[in-house]
């Protein structure tokens, strides 16, 4: 049976304002890595996001059909509601990039993340710490958790959130931040170790200008609500989910 990949439970934010957006070629998720970015909550409306082609038609007197072609490439207009929150960061941060004229990194996350994989495992102590899961199939990147019946070695807490580094077919080691750094272990350790993936749903990003930031009205009891349309000025990157069963 067919799955359905609801919009409930997604999330949207923004970045700080960029100068130069990259080209379709250049786009990639590491340019995003380093954003700050902030949720804009209280979404209540998500508009399309994804490319169209503009088309091209040429009649010829000499034939009883028109001539069509694909165009140049437009990811659209993003037409978004938000139930109005004052105080909220992202709202006051969507509010201010539409008195601008720049382009603003934009993420969305889906809440369609796979069911987590889980096995008990062993570990190194050692510069760094190396986790030993048969086949675990964790790229780099992927969060993962532990825990434990007796003790984790020291440089490793039960129930944090640790990223895989240099992973090969049966092994791994983690750092305490995406991308950065292996940890190394001391210390010793005790019990049986259990190592959980914590998967990631689909995330697309993109760079868009703000085009409105106004209040819709309506009848007396309809709530007032933010419009915060966004005119995708970008390739949209899809990043798949990852980290799951």
């Amino acid at each position: 049976m067919a799955q359905l990949y609801p919009v409930a439970g997604a999330k949207i934010y923004i970045g700080p304002a960029v100068n130069d957006v990259p080209d379709d070629a250049d786009m990639n998720a590491a340019l995003f890595s380093s954003v700050s970015f902030t949720e804009v909550k209280g979404w209540q409306t998500m508009g399309a996001v994804g490319d169209a082609a503009a088309l091209i038609t040429e009649s010829i007197i000499s034939s009883g059909r028109d001539l069509k072609a694909k165009g140049t490439r437009n990811a659209g207009s993003m037409q978004n509601n938000f139930i109005i929150l004052p105080n909220d960061a992202g709202q006051i941060a969507l509010i201010a990039a539409e008195k601008t004229d720049y382009n603003y990194p934009f993420k969305l996350a889906f809440d369609d993340a796979p069911p987590a994989k889980t096995a008990t495992v062993t570990m190194t102590i050692a510069t760094p710490g190396v986790i030993s899961w048969t086949a675990h199939g964790l790229a780099a990147g992927v969060g993962v958790k532990f825990s434990t019946t007796g003790a984790l070695p020291t440089g490793l807490v039960a129930g944090t959130t640790y990223y895989v580094v240099s992973p090969t077919t049966d092994a791994f080691s983690v750092s305490a931040t995406p991308g950065g750094s292996a940890i190394n272990t001391t210390g010793t350790q005790s019990g049986v170790h259990t190592a959980t993936s914590v998967p990631t749903g689909t995330v697309k990003l993109f760079y868009g200008i703000v085009m409105t930031a106004q209040e819709n009205g309506g009848g007396a009891n309809t709530a007032r609500l933010l419009q915060g349309n966004v005119e995708i000025n970008s390739a949209v990157l899809t990043v798949a989910p990852v980290g799951g069963a």
